[in-house]
């Protein structure tokens, strides 16, 4: 199967144009089963205030970004996963929606809150799920996730053979270089969608990456340039945890020693 990023610049607060961006992109790809897009990718990032992001957030069931999106992989028979400002009633989460040719597959909300998205967004209150599109099946995480081992493994275990990993990074290599270990720890394929750029103190590292379950880099953009990349996955791959003859990275683990991980 065929999975990929796009890189690019979002414009913060302009909706309208956000969504003509990934338009363009998306189509200019050839052939692809699954891409990923940036982390508030449809809205820009660094919201001076929680009524600024308020003001360009919307519903995933309902929202005119998410159904842009939906249409799109419809008509090109693929599956997305992009970063949704997601507002649900009086909140607001830092999302990202999984959607298809048969509309919205499914969504998770950032569990670990970076810097100022503290002031505007609400933890992640749905887990670490996993979805099965026929092919595959997708874990999601967003950004910041990264800095967290057990997020990685809990996908692992939950059978994600693709984590997906909408960014808007901005400490200079540090996630890039932990993906491809992420990758090779749970012997999965991680695609990481940074974006480019920067907004008001905020500068983007782009760098997006797609590792593989040996821990190979397969696919990296620049930092700075609009990029679109895909490339070919073997789910087979990822769903071999052997890591030794005799050596399994889920099946040699020991939950009945590891119980400090539930301590706070």
């Amino acid at each position: 199967m065929k999975t990929g990023f796009v890189q690019f610049c979002p414009v913060l607060g302009d909706v309208n144009t956000n969504v003509q961006t990934i338009d363009r992109l998306v189509r200019s790809v050839e052939q692809a089963d699954l891409l990923v897009l940036p982390e508030l990718c449809t809205t820009g990032y660094n919201f001076a205030s929680k009524e600024q992001a308020w003001d360009t957030s919307e519903s995933i069931e309902d929202g005119t970004s998410v159904r842009r999106l939906v249409s799109l992989c419809r008509e090109k028979k693929m599956h997305i996963v992009a970063g949704i400002n997601e507002r649900d009633g009086d909140k607001l989460y830092n999302s990202a929606v999984l959607v298809g040719p048969n509309g919205v597959v499914g969504k998770y909300r950032k569990m670990h809150l970076f810097m100022n998205e503290k002031d505007i967004f609400q933890p992640g209150d749905l887990g670490l799920p996993v979805f099965d599109i026929g092919w595959g099946k997708i874990g999601l995480l967003i950004c910041f996730d990264w800095v967290f081992p057990e997020a990685w493994r809990i996908l692992a275990l939950e059978g994600a053979d693709i984590i997906c990993h909408p960014s808007n990074l901005v400490i200079p290599g540090l996630c890039q270089r932990a993906v491809p270990v992420n990758a090779l720890m749970n012997r999965v394929y991680v695609v990481t969608a940074n974006r480019i750029g920067a907004e008001g103190d905020l500068t983007f590292t782009g760098l997006s990456v797609i590792a593989d379950p040996k821990g190979e880099v397969i696919a990296q953009a620049s930092s700075v340039d609009e990029e679109v990349a895909v490339v070919d996955v073997d789910i087979a791959l990822a769903r071999d945890k052997m890591i030794t003859p005799r050596n399994d990275v889920l099946g040699d683990r020991r939950p009945d020693e590891y119980g400090r991980l539930l301590k706070s």
